[in-house]
């Protein structure tokens, strides 16, 4: 049976649901019996149902000093109270204009329903309205149910072979075949934890190194060892195996480890996702090998996009890769005895791990004083149209290593965080911004740390932090005096709108506070658990932020379909009324945030 009387669960969001889960719906769901001018869900309080109208109206208010607006309106087949329902507390008050029939969600199965199905949790968590945007088979389905929701510890992991440092090349190569494993860990005295020896490091040893037969293991085991939960999304591990470089991570389930877990048992384990990684990048020798690989890299993300991928590992995938990517680029036009001598930095949302289709270039350097490299620049200069043909072009603000203003040596590095706490507005403002978003990709990260450690001190200057600040109001949050979602002939722009000012309110706030992260969702929860955010804007804000994410990239993706050039645009009209719902709700999020930010830096109204 597909359907409970009145409720087609053939239609979106339903249609989302597997099998088990619409069975689930079918056998819980109620129908309730609602008089003229009733409260089903009141603002601030958690809600028992998630509605489906069955027959009438209902409209939703938004307190506003003292009293109240209407904020949206409901008829047959809408869906609200979701977002009651998984946060725990409304957000709007919505009440019936007359009769009205509902069907009644209990909210503990729509939770499970949530748990259960990514594309379903995505619909209602990212305001994706999948279905009538993308044709996805079942088995697709099933594919991403699997990808999204499988731990580490459900892979199929190796043995954990552990050998004493003193073994020899001989016998741990002996090992290796006799146990049919890829790794070893290597047990030393002078090491509290053990080290990873792999096939390929034997093989090095013997065969670059000429070290003999009988020498031992230990010198040649990597530390430390990179390691990741048994409890871990396996999709998370994938990302740091991408990030790092590496193809084998070791697997702890309650601080033992439990075995080993490498990029082969991963990519079988999703036998059927080919279209998920490209290796090639690992087998890239040459600029044009880069380019060729890192041309896949929009079909990816529509793919993974396609598939309900959450946007934070959506986010962490592209941001390694992106990384991997440039650090290739680098290596192949850096001469290794320079690399120790700088630092590759990427900033903005690039830095922030939170960059999803290609964009312009936001990267700097870092120079020892000490280095002596005549060709620095023109290096510099090669790097920079390198990343140009790949397709990162170049920035317009002339954010890059080939600017001398963003190439430094670690001594101009501090007199330029100095000027930047000395000048409080403009260039030096804007310039600031953008490099408390910096982390090293590549070259020696050490030589960053003292460039950090300064730009956190700024945290300490209460007269800097207020100005910087008063950016997070430079634009007004796209809503009526009404509460419903204002544009323009172009729609709204997410990005000036509803990204910025909670990407620098978070920006200001973690400098205030101490908070050393560069990405905006690590910043909101350090934040919220020093009590320096409200708890609901600490539980609401990495909501929304999801919410523009994956508006703006179904935006921008359908813009690359038509031939057009994506842009931070949006048209509230084309959105399903959920998905509007979900943008309002949304924005209102923003407006909180905005206000918590003017009275946090005592910003002028």
């Amino acid at each position: 049976m597909d359907s409970v009387p009145g409720l087609d669960l053939s239609q979106p969001p339903f249609d989302l649901l597997d099998d088990a889960g619409r069975a689930r719906l079918q056998a819980s769901v109620d129908v309730g019996f609602h008089a003229a001018g009733s409260t089903l869900i009141e603002a601030g309080k958690a809600s028992p149902h998630v509605h489906v109208i069955l027959k009438g109206l209902v409209h939703a208010y938004q307190a506003d000093g003292g009293g109240e607006q209407r904020f949206a309106d409901y008829g047959p087949g809408d869906v609200f109270g979701a977002w009651a329902v998984m946060a725990g507390r409304a957000r709007l008050s919505y009440r019936t204009e007359g009769e009205c029939l509902s069907f009644l969600i209990p909210a503990e199965v729509f939770r499970r329903l949530i748990d259960d199905n990514p594309r379903f949790a995505a619909y209602f968590n990212e305001g994706l309205a999948t279905k009538g945007q993308l044709s996805v088979s079942g088995q697709e389905r099933r594919e991403a149910a699997e990808l999204m929701g499988t731990r580490v510890g459900e892979a199929q992991l190796a043995p954990a072979e552990r050998v004493a440092a003193a073994t020899s090349i001989a016998d741990a190569a002996a090992r290796l075949r006799e146990r049919r494993v890829d790794c070893l860990l290597v047990d030393d005295a002078g090491h509290r934890e053990p080290g990873i020896l792999t096939r390929t490091d034997l093989l090095d040893a013997v065969a670059l190194q000429r070290l003999p037969l009988e020498a031992p293991v230990g010198p040649l085991a990597s530390r430390p060892l990179v390691c990741v939960g048994a409890d871990e999304v396996l999709f998370q591990a994938l990302i740091g195996m991408t990030e790092h470089r590496i193809e084998r991570v070791v697997v702890r389930d309650r601080g033992a480890i439990a075995g080993t877990l490498g990029i082969a048992e991963v990519l079988s384990h999703f036998a059927s996702h080919s279209h998920l990684i490209s290796l090639r990048l690992a087998r890239a020798r040459t600029l044009e090998d880069i380019a060729s690989a890192a041309a896949g890299m929009n079909e990816l993300i529509r793919s993974l996009a396609a598939h309900g991928a959450r946007m934070p590992y959506l986010m962490g995938l592209v941001s390694a890769l992106n990384g991997r990517v440039m650090a290739q680029i680098f290596d192949l036009l850096v001469a290794p005895e320079h690399r120790g001598r700088i630092c590759l930095l990427v900033m903005g949302s690039e830095g922030r791990r939170e960059q999803l289709l290609k964009t312009d270039q936001d990267n700097a350097l870092v120079i020892a004083d000490d280095l002596d490299w005549p060709g620095l620049a023109d290096a510099m200069a090669r790097f920079s149209a390198a990343l140009d043909a790949v397709g990162y072009p170049p920035c317009p603000g002339k954010v890059m290593v080939n600017e001398p203003h963003w190439r430094m040596t670690a001594s101009q590095w501090q007199e330029r965080v100095g000027h930047w706490q000395r000048r409080h507005g403009g260039e030096a403002a804007l310039d600031l911004s953008i490099a408390l978003d910096a982390r090293p990709i590549a070259g020696n990260p050490a030589l960053f740390a003292p460039v950090k450690a300064g730009l956190m001190a700024l945290g300490q200057d209460e007269i800097l932090l207020h100005h910087l600040a008063s950016a997070t109001l430079n634009f007004n949050t796209p809503l009526t005096l009404f509460g419903r979602v204002r544009g323009d002939a172009h729609g709204i722009d997410l990005k000036k709108g509803a990204i910025f000012p909670v990407v620098h309110g978070l920006r200001c706030l973690a400098l205030r506070h101490g908070v050393a992260a560069t990405a905006s969702l690590e910043r909101c929860e350090a934040l919220a658990e020093r009590g320096a955010l409200p708890r609901e804007l600490g539980r609401d804000l990495p909501q929304a932020l999801n919410v523009f994410q994956r508006m703006r990239l179904d935006a921008q993706l359908a813009a690359l379909a038509a031939g057009r050039v994506p842009d931070n645009h949006l048209d509230p009209q084309s959105l399903r009324r959920l998905d509007r719902e979900l943008l309002r709700d949304a924005l209102h999020v923003v407006k909180e945030f905005r206000e918590h930010v003017r009275r946090a830096f005592h910003l002028a109204d």
